[in-house]
């Protein structure tokens, strides 16, 4: 197995890792390896390409969804 080291990490980061690793059990070695393992296995783009395809199917059964970002917009100047 190989070895990983990551230089310049925030502490901020690093705070919120460890506080991860201690919610579930695990040492902030394993928490570290089990983000990596899961970011691994979904990249951004094949996420980013599933919604876009679940959009589409949708809006092929006449459902369209309205854009959340100007709907939090206007929420939040109420």
């Amino acid at each position: 197995m190989s070895d990983i080291l990551i230089r310049d990490v925030s502490e901020k980061t690093l705070k919120r890792l460890k506080a991860m690793a201690k919610r579930h059990n695990r040492s902030l070695q394993q928490e570290i390896k089990e983000a990596l393992e899961n970011l691994s296995k979904n990249p951004v783009a094949d996420i980013s390409k599933k919604a876009s395809e679940i959009r589409m199917r949708l809006k092929g059964k006449g459902i369209e969804f309205s854009d959340s970002a100007r709907l939090q917009m206007e929420d939040r100047s109420r």
